[in-house]
């Protein structure tokens, strides 16, 4: 009845009833001042996230800094350190324990690693990839990436695996035809490690390889490709189911990614600067493109993780979540003695292929043939580890600084709206090389 008589009110219905209904209308949100309030939040949150995310990522960047730095500072003086005694015949103790063989291992790695991959000549993979059409390129690239994700879970497994093995080995007291066993065990690890240190680098060179012919060629059709390309991971992540486990995983992989992205731009800029005598004028000329390249990484974070959350209906606070996290591990990793290796671990960052592509570039492209050349590499040497320094009182101080706030003022844990349970959390989770390495 009261369509009916809504209906017979309309029979009059004309052009200037249209307009005088038009001109005067109001606005009616469908579910309320509820539903308003709801979608504001929802805004909210989304402009809330970049600030957030950022600050998790460069706090993750550091870790990762820190952990790279330590191959060429620390690494280097407590190999030295541990190895003392043996020339002041004093007691052998320290060469066994269980952290010092670590950093052998550590040391062993990173040194073969590195002559094995001085032996690649760079310049065929360079013309190699120069020669390719761009739709082969792009397919390589992409490739390329999805080969290096999976080599990084595979390198994670082994090399925790090696360590776990080596501390077991020299810690535990076995007998005689174990520790033969283990032995063997423990050699194929290692061969097994070196051989994925090897394909990591040498996926690392095709994507340094890649980034230089991108800049370098005349046309940027490869570069265009290279940014595109960032913006096609936003369909294979933005409109899918996640929980905060998996944005977890999302966040430590933007870490890694924006880290070794800083890695490969250092490599392609010594590259172009030693092809042209050292000559600073045209690392100018790079910029732009270098600018490009990280800036459409920076936004393509942002946009990915504010749809995720928007989506899921998360809230930014996961990411000072995280950041608590990650505080509270370094607080007690620093009382345990053991570093920061845990948390890389935890983020699943793997500096030594990285820094056998770095010593591999400096190699090839920086000759120390001089007296003055060896002054200079001592006098890097010093500033790398004061930047290690740095860099770890700041990890440290930042963390207890927090921790000891968040003590007074906690982050309830119900106020996100998808709270996992403590045993499906990766961060609540030990992971595998947590072992007490000092």
């Amino acid at each position: 009845v009261q369509m009916a008589e809504e209906s017979e009110d309309l029979n009059g219905y004309g052009v200037w009833s249209y307009f005088k209904d038009e001109l005067s209308r109001g606005y009616v949100i469908e579910g309320g001042d509820g539903s308003y309030s709801e979608r504001q939040r929802r805004i909210d949150t989304f402009m809330q996230t970049p600030r957030d995310l950022e600050k998790l990522l460069f706090f993750g960047f550091l870790i990762c800094c820190d952990e790279f730095l330590f191959l060429y500072t620390f690494l280097p003086l407590r190999l030295i350190l541990g190895f003392l005694p043996v020339f002041c015949c004093c007691s052998r103790r320290k060469c066994k324990e269980p952290a010092y063989l670590c950093d052998v291992l550590k040391s062993f790695l990173l040194l073969i690693g590195t002559v094995a991959v001085i032996q690649v000549d760079t310049s065929v993979i360079y013309h190699m990839v120069r020669g390719q059409s761009i739709l082969k390129l792009y397919v390589i690239f992409n490739m390329l990436d999805v080969f290096e994700r999976l080599l990084l879970s595979f390198g994670q497994d082994t090399l925790d695996s090696l360590y776990g093995l080596t501390v077991s080995r020299f810690c535990q007291n076995k007998i005689s035809g174990k520790r033969k066993g283990k032995t063997l065990t423990l050699l194929f690890y290692f061969v097994v490690a070196i051989i994925y240190i090897f394909l990591h680098c040498l996926i690392g060179l095709f994507q340094a390889a890649t980034l230089n012919v991108a800049i370098n060629s005349h046309n940027k059709a490869l570069l265009t490709i290279m940014i595109s390309n960032q913006f096609v991971e936003l369909k294979g992540s933005v409109f899918k189911k996640f929980t905060v486990d998996n944005l977890y995983q999302i966040s430590c992989s933007d870490i890694r990614e924006r880290f070794g992205n800083v890695i490969l731009i250092f490599i392609v800029s010594v590259r172009n600067l030693a092809q042209f005598n050292w000559n600073t004028a045209h690392l100018y000329e790079l910029l732009p493109d270098i600018v490009l390249i990280f800036g459409s990484e920076v936004l393509v974070d942002w946009i990915k993780h504010a749809f995720l959350l928007k989506f899921n209906n998360i809230k930014p606070e996961v990411f000072r979540r995280y950041l608590n996290i990650l505080f509270e591990d370094i607080v007690a990793n620093r009382r345990s003695k053991i570093g920061s290796n845990l948390v890389s671990t935890k983020i699943g960052f793997i500096p030594l292929p990285l820094a056998c592509l770095v010593l591999q570039t400096l190699h090839h492209n920086v000759k120390f043939d001089t007296t003055f050349s060896w002054i200079i590499l001592l006098f890097v040497f010093i500033l790398l580890l004061i930047l290690k320094t740095i860099i770890g009182l700041t990890l440290l101080w930042t963390s207890k600084r927090m921790v000891a706030a968040n003590e007074k003022r906690s982050l309830p844990e119900n106020s996100l709206n998808v709270t996992p349970s403590p045993e499906s959390n990766p961060l609540n989770r030990r992971t595998a090389g947590s072992f007490p390495i000092k």
